[in-house]
Parts: C-alpha cells; sequence; structure tokens
C-alpha cells in the first residue's frame, strides 16, 4: 500500500472531533505506521489536534509534539502559536529559546507568535531582542512580522518606535493602519489616530470602531457621534464595538435623540441583544433620564453579567431610586451574579439620595466581612456624602480619621458640602485645611468657606478668606451644563455668553422671571 494512502492519513483530514483524532492515532499506532513515519505522522496529528477548539487541555498537544524526533520548524510554530492563543505566552517563549539552542531556524511564522507572547507579558526587552533577530533572519519586511512589532510597541505605549516601523514600512495594509490607531487610542493620543485613521487608504469596520471607542473613552463625545453618522452615511455597517461606543457616548453628553436612534439601527440590523449592546443601551436610557425604559430593556434581557446588572444599579442610583437599587441588588445576589465594588458604590449612591442611611451602613460594613469586596476611597467618598447629608457629622469624621487609607477630595469634600449645610464651622475648618493641602489651587474650598463663616455671621473671617482668594488669585471653577434640543446638543458655562442665541435665550428667561414674580 502506498504511505500516503493509508487509511489512518485520509482520516485525520477528516476528523470532526478530538476524540476521532484519537481514535485514529490509535489506529495509526496498531497499523504500525507511526513506527514507519513517525515525524510526517505526527506532525499531522499535531497540526489537527489544534484546530478543535476550545481545547480542553494543552496535555494531548504537548504528549505528541514530545514524541516527534527532530520536529520541524513547523512543529515548533503549531505548539508556540498553541501556547501563545491559550495564555501560556512563558512556554510559549521557553520553546522558541529552544529551538534557537538546538538551531532550528524559525521562519515568518514563528516571530509573530513569539512576538504576540512577549506582548501578552509586557516583555519589551525580549520583544526588542527579537526584534533584532527578525533582521538578523531577513524576515523583517514580512508584512505578518512587520504588523506584529507594531502591536508590540503599540501595546508598551512606545508610539514613537511603533510609528517609525510603520512609517519606514514599504508595505502596509488594513492591520497595520488599524494596530497603529489601537495605540494611539491606548496611548491617549486620540489626535494622532484620527490624523492615521484619515490617511488610510481604505478602512474597515474595525478602524471606525477602535477611533469611535478613543473618542468615547477620551470624553470627546461630540466627536464620537459625528464619527457614528459619517460611519452610517458612508454604508459602513458598525461592529459592536462601534455601535458601544456611540452608545456610551451619547450617555455621556445625555444625547436621548441619538440614543435612540442608534437604538433603533440595531433593531433593524441586528438578531438581538448581545451582553455589550444590552448593558450599553441600559446605560444610555438610564443616564438620559428614561429609567422606565432602561428597566424595560434590563428585563427583556436573557443574558445579564455583572456589568449589566451594575448599568442598572448605577442608574437607578442615579435618579434617586435608592429603595429600588436596593432591590435590583438583592434580584442580582439571587440570580448567582456576585456584586463587586461598582455595584456597592451604585446602592450607597442611591442610598444617599434618598435618605437610606441605615440600610447604606448595613451594606458598607458588610462589603470586606461578608461579600469580601475591599473598600475603596469612592466607596467612603460616598458615605462620607451620606453621613454628612443626614447631618451626622461628627460620625462622618470619625469614619475619615480610621480609615486605613489617606482621605482625597471626594471624602473629605462630601465632609465640607455637609458642614455648609448643617452649619458646622469647626469642622468645616478641618475639612477645608485637608482638601487645601490636597489641591492648594482649588479655589472653589474658599467660596464654601467664605459662604459657610457668612451664614455664621462671622465677618471677619469673610474677609480674610476673600483676600486670601485675591492674593492667590484663585477663582472657583466654572459650572456646566448641557442640553439636547432638536437633536443638537448645546453647552452652557456659568458666566460665559459664548453661546450664539444667548441674547434670546436671556430675554425668555427674564420674561420668566418677570411672570413669577407677578404671580407671586
Amino acid at each position: 500500500m502506498v504511505v500516503s494512502s493509508h487509511p489512518a492519513l485520509i482520516h485525520i483530514r477528516h476528523c470532526k472531533t478530538l476524540q476521532q483524532l484519537k481514535q485514529v492515532h490509535a489506529q495509526a499506532i496498531t497499523s504500525g505506521l507511526i513506527s514507519l513515519l513517525p515525524s510526517l505522522v505526527l506532525t499531522k496529528i499535531l497540526y489537527t489536534s489544534t484546530l478543535f477548539t476550545p481545547l480542553p487541555s494543552l496535555h494531548y498537544p504537548l504528549c505528541i509534539f514530545n514524541q516527534i524526533p527532530n520536529p520541524s520548524t513547523f512543529c515548533y510554530n503549531t505548539m508556540i502559536r498553541l501556547y501563545t492563543l491559550l495564555s501560556s505566552p512563558l512556554s510559549a517563549l521557553f520553546l522558541f529559546v529552544k529551538m534557537s539552542r538546538l538551531c532550528i531556524p524559525p521562519d515568518t511564522h514563528t516571530f509573530p507568535f513569539a512576538l504576540k507572547a512577549c506582548a501578552r507579558i509586557n516583555a519589551i526587552s525580549l520583544g526588542q531582542t527579537l526584534h533584532s533577530q527578525t533582521i538578523k533572519f531577513g524576515v523583517r519586511p514580512d508584512l505578518f512580522v512587520q504588523n506584529t512589532l507594531i502591536h508590540l510597541y503599540s501595546n508598551s505605549s512606545l508610539m514613537i518606535d511603533a510609528y517609525q516601523l510603520f512609517d519606514e514600512s514599504s508595505s502596509r495594509d488594513v492591520v497595520s493602519y488599524n494596530t497603529l490607531i489601537d495605540g494611539f487610542v491606548k496611548a491617549g493620543e486620540v489626535g494622532r489616530a484620527r490624523d492615521i485613521f484619515d490617511s488610510m487608504p481604505a478602512r474597515d469596520a474595525i478602524s471606525w470602531g477602535t477611533l469611535l471607542a478613543g473618542y468615547a473613552q477620551m470624553n470627546q463625545c461630540k466627536e464620537a457621534i459625528e464619527l457614528f453618522d459619517q460611519m452610517l452615511d458612508l454604508g459602513v455597517k458598525p461592529d459592536n464595538i462601534a455601535l458601544v461606543s456611540a452608545l456610551s457616548a451619547c450617555a455621556q453628553i445625555g444625547a436621548l435623540e441619538q440614543g435612540k436612534a442608534i437604538h433603533n439601527y440595531i433593531d433593524r440590523n441586528s438578531d438581538g441583544l448581545d451582553n455589550f449592546l444590552a448593558t450599553a443601551l441600559v446605560d444610555m436610557y438610564a443616564k438620559c433620564g428614561c429609567v422606565g425604559i432602561a428597566r424595560e430593556i434590563f428585563d427583556s434581557s436573557p443574558d445579564r453579567n455583572l456589568f449589566t446588572w451594575n448599568a442598572m444599579v448605577i442608574g437607578l442610583a442615579m435618579h434617586g431610586e435608592g429603595e429600588l437599587a436596593l432591590e435590583y441588588l438583592s434580584r442580582m445576589k439571587e440570580a448567582g451574579i456576585r456584586p463587586d465594588g461598582v455595584s456597592f458604590l451604585g446602592v450607597l449612591v442611591g442610598c444617599s439620595h434618598a435618605g437610606l442611611v441605615n440600610e447604606a451602613r448595613r451594606l458598607f460594613n458588610e462589603m470586606e466581612s461578608i461579600y469580601m469586596v475591599r473598600r475603596e476611597l469612592k466607596h467612603y467618598g460616598c458615605m462620607s456624602d451620606l453621613l454628612g447629608r443626614a447631618g451626622l457629622i461628627e460620625e462622618t469624621l470619625q469614619m475619615i480619621e480610621a480609615m486605613p487609607m489617606k482621605g482625597d477630595l471626594f471624602v473629605w469634600g462630601g465632609l465640607l458640602g455637609a458642614c455648609r449645610l448643617h452649619g458646622n464651622v469647626k469642622i468645616a475648618e478641618i475639612a477645608a485645611k485637608q482638601i487645601i493641602e490636597l489641591d492648594p489651587e482649588d479655589g472653589g474650598v474658599y467660596s464654601i468657606m467664605a459662604n459657610i463663616y457668612a451664614n455664621a455671621k462671622r465677618w471677619e473671617d469673610v474677609s480674610r478668606v476673600r483676600r486670601l482668594m485675591n492674593v492667590k488669585r484663585l477663582k472657583k471653577n466654572a459650572g456646566c451644563s448641557l442640553i439636547q434640543v432638536g437633536g443638537m446638543i448645546h453647552e452652557f458655562v456659568a458666566g460665559e455668553r459664548r453661546h450664539p442665541q444667548v441674547d434670546d435665550i436671556y430675554w425668555v428667561l427674564d420674561g420668566i422671571e418677570s411672570q413669577q414674580k407677578l404671580e407671586a
């Protein structure tokens, strides 16, 4: 029988499951085929075993690899790739080193897998060594190698090196551009990412989605929404990353109409809501004030994860629905989802807005003792605000002084706000001193103290604080608000008159004020 037509070799190619492959493997052993051609047969079995994902373990492929006499570059590539894909980057790199010691030459497939392993563990020094070897072995010009090198440097935020590789390359594809865009986005350089995006000869959904995500993460929400609209106008179908990023941008600036339009697009063009889209929609509607719609989407979602629950809990908390937030936390636990720090922060905020002091105390005390969730500064800041609103100024100060870490601006700011509300001058001075130490340029704390002193009729202290503000040339940060009218976002900053319709707006406001005085 001709070896190439042996039934075992033919059956290897047609195996559909790992169990079938093991049966063919056993047949190759019993028929003597492996003894006749061990390298050929075992290499075929090794490669085929890597096609079944997810693999229960690396045990079987590794056993096969260890039985191959004098494994080829292809065999090493197969195992290095498998180790990298299955989150064993150190094993992949050890195998690469072994390959080098045995003088088995790497090729254009070896380096990308090894470089990806370096990126996984952020081993930039080793990656730079591999970069040198790509030049030594003459594989540096290979597009696959080049793109992986760009990814390595981008992943380590070495964007100058990444861009130099990109710029010096004679051949680029959409992956080259996308990798560089992703690197600039992660480095917070969205402007550079946009420049690369605009220079692309051709873009795919990943290009658009990556830049959209960058705009959303950097709170450049108007730019994100404009980019999404441009994407649809050009007939590019957005992927889930683009949809989630656009919804996140709408949520951050309260762009309800755009959010609804995206929701309608999803309904028309999607087979259903996955976890990511459901979470983004719940978050968007809740932050835009449509808590009822957010609850409908949440309750109709068949597969809710921790992030979906947190979006719902935080949405309820933002709108003062403390009791409902507590109810959803209970439902969350009943559904087998373990709450995390974000879950507790949401519920504590809800309790603060609803004045549920005892419930908040209980949850705060149970966080570490029952749920094993470590208290962070943000949780203490929320409790400071909650207890302070309730007038428990002394208890708030005691909690802050007993904290295992130093208080931040939010913790002390919550106490200072409570002192202004309840007129506690003595503790306000303690809180103000801490805030000034943390941020000497904050003019807001001086304004608050001046108001507290004024309410206590301590006019000399008011004058002293005002003089300090003048000497230090401090100003209170101006407030800012956004409103959407007719699909357009309007921004207003306290004390400024930049809006093109500012005169008309004040004319209407003056009319409303006059009418109120007449009715009073």
